[in-house]
């Protein structure tokens, strides 16, 4: 059954992350303790640096994504489709936020929609929560999602952490492994797997690895804390049970770093990793990729950059992003995106420590001990 509640919950969301600090406060994304060894001479022009990508057998003009934000309450049918023509504009691929309350009532389907109205050459990923998928009805909903957006590709958030601080969450996540699986083998697009702010670790990326995704984002710790949201959402309506779990949970999960690297070693060189949660300018950008990544996305600065003044400020916030990318590949001496994994890191602090402790070193990162 429908309850409006799905719907509202999705301006909550909205509301809070642009009134309040949802970000973590004691747990950062890790990418202020990664370094760059400064190159002085690197034999390059910045104009000759090439900032392509390629994911999932599309190419794009630059390893980032407008990562998944709102859907599914008619105030968000404008987000969505400025975001969409920006993906279009840009050639970047564009993650939508959850379709669950599409599918719950039709009538909103025209809020994840209006992205391909938008959009009709840029790669657009369905989505859908892992609780939706798991029961009889999980390949059907995930059918639904894709057709609903004419999608090239879905993503199944695990968002666990998020389902147990909520008031209304579904934290049942037994048999979701097999559930992607069904996904993968019946679905006529790839499935990407991606966390919502907790991160993956290496022994989750070589199940979901097992189970077949295409793709995994990694969703790490550092930026947009849903338990926060949940915690102001709860404090509001003085739900003080919910409120105490979402502040208790504020800051837990796997630094995005950290998670970057724990995925990547557990999963092809060539397989696609995707770097969202706490991603803020284009040197982070840069960090991510040479830390494994092939591509980084944003959500919260975007998100308000269109509530700060619409399309304009979401392209140029992408556009500073871009440039600080761009010389940040110069002063590491990168010529390509892609080659930026090759440059030296030197990785200090708790990353360092992290990474040390789980064997999950990349050849270019150097600790200093």
């Amino acid at each position: 059954m429908y309850s409006s509640k799905t719907s509202e919950r999705k301006l909550d969301h909205i509301n809070i992350c642009l009134q309040e600090d949802v970000e973590h406060i004691a747990l950062s994304s890790g990418f202020e303790e990664v370094f760059f060894i400064h190159n002085a001479a690197p034999e390059l022009s910045i104009d000759e640096l090439s900032l392509t990508s390629r994911m999932l057998g599309r190419s794009f003009s630059y390893p980032l994504a407008i990562a998944a934000m709102t859907g599914g309450h008619p105030a968000t049918e404008k987000i969505n489709r400025t975001l969409a023509e920006v993906a279009e504009s840009l050639h970047i691929p564009l993650f939508l936020g959850s379709q669950r309350a599409a599918l719950e009532r039709s009538d909103l389907a025209d809020t994840y929609r209006i992205a391909r109205k938008a959009a009709p050459s840029a790669f657009i990923v369905a989505n859908l929560g892992a609780s939706q998928i798991v029961g009889e009805d999980g390949v059907k909903l995930a059918e639904r999602a894709v057709d609903m957006v004419e999608a090239d590709a879905l993503a199944v958030h695990l968002n666990l952490l998020h389902e147990a601080v909520q008031p209304e969450g579904d934290p049942h996540y037994k048999g979701v492994l097999e559930a992607i699986s069904k996904l993968v083998e019946n679905l006529e697009v790839p499935v990407i797997a991606k966390e919502t702010g907790a991160g993956i670790s290496k022994e989750v990326a070589s199940a979901l690895l097992d189970a077949g995704v295409s793709a995994i984002d990694v969703g790490g710790a550092g930026g947009t804390s849903w338990a926060a949201v949940e915690y102001y959402r709860s404090q509001r309506s003085g739900d003080f049970f919910y409120a105490r779990l979402g502040k208790s949970f504020w800051d837990w999960g796997i630094p995005t770093a950290v998670s970057i690297c724990e995925v990547r070693s557990a999963v092809p060189e060539g397989f696609p990793v995707i770097a969202t949660g706490g991603v803020r300018s284009g040197i982070d950008v840069a960090k991510a990729l040479a830390l494994g990544a092939n591509m980084a996305g944003m959500a919260l600065p975007l998100l308000r950059a269109y509530f700060r003044g619409g399309k304009k400020a979401v392209l140029d916030e992408l556009s500073c992003v871009i440039e600080e990318l761009k010389v940040a590949m110069l002063l590491a001496g990168a010529k390509s995106a892609s080659s930026l994994s090759e440059v030296p890191l030197l990785v200090v602090g708790f990353t360092a420590m992290w990474l040390k402790a789980r064997g999950t070193l990349r050849e270019n990162v150097k600790i200093p001990w």
